[in-house]
């Protein structure tokens, strides 16, 4: 299924239409069946979209939080994605505790931790990992979520969640896996700067390798919310549509 692409004319345009995208999904979500459950994306990209959140009109109380993937670090560490996402959105609405499923990706043992965390999607989602939501950024080198070029982790197609040792850059990390996020109902690419042009165009409109642009390893169907510059523009509209 061809992606659709939106370029709008800055980060902050592109934060607040991925904003609108959430509460748009998130209200009919919860229309169809009765609940919303999202991934959120970390990094600083996001940021705004979730801050502007908090004064948006979402049914907080059907929303169930999951993480695409998480540093090897305690949650309030100033790397973590879910600490991040609690200071610009969840501690500032209503979500109840239970709802908001965090990464464990400082557990001692990462394996065990994994599937756990596996367990917990499926008590949520059931059989099937079909997310409403899943937020995702894209790196310089075409990483999504903690799927980096050459990961083991991109050849998995049964389990839902690894935990593994990127490098001595990376650290630890913990990730959904390509089968996890290709089994979304939308995934929302919300990507800026010019240091990501040349990712963007490699994984829309170069040939098929994950295994050296791993954001092409997500398969479901995909909403690109990106930057004039990440577009590799000049200048552009808000929101040129380039589908």
């Amino acid at each position: 299924m061809k992606p659709e692409v939106l370029v709008c004319a800055d980060l902050a345009m592109a934060q607040a239409e991925a904003a609108q995208r959430f509460v748009a999904t998130a209200t009919a979500a919860v229309a169809a069946r009765a609940r919303f459950v999202v991934a959120l994306a970390g990094g600083s990209t996001p940021r705004g979209t979730y801050e502007r959140l908090r004064s948006a009109q979402v049914p907080w109380h059907a929303v169930h939080v999951f993480f695409g993937d998480e540093r090897g670090v305690p949650p309030d560490h100033p790397d973590s994605n879910c600490r991040m996402a609690e200071d610009a959105l969840l501690k500032h609405v209503p979500i109840p505790a239970a709802q908001i499923h965090r990464m464990p990706a400082d557990a001692a043992d990462g394996d065990a931790a994994a599937e756990s965390y596996a367990a917990e999607m499926r008590a949520v989602l059931g059989a099937a990992p079909h997310f409403d939501l899943v937020m995702l950024g894209l790196g310089p080198e075409a990483h999504t979520a903690s799927l980096f070029p050459g990961a083991a982790a991109l050849a998995e197609r049964t389990r839902w969640v690894v935990a593994y040792t990127v490098d001595s850059a990376h650290g630890r990390r913990m990730t959904l896996t390509p089968p996890a996020l290709s089994a979304a109902r939308l995934v929302l690419f919300l990507v800026a700067g010019a240091d990501k042009a040349a990712a963007v165009d490699h994984v829309l409109r170069g040939p098929y390798d994950p295994q050296r642009f791993p954001a092409q390893a997500v398969t479901a169907p995909a909403l690109w919310i990106l930057d004039r510059a990440a577009a590799g523009l000049d200048s552009a509209p808000p929101l040129a549509d380039k589908t």
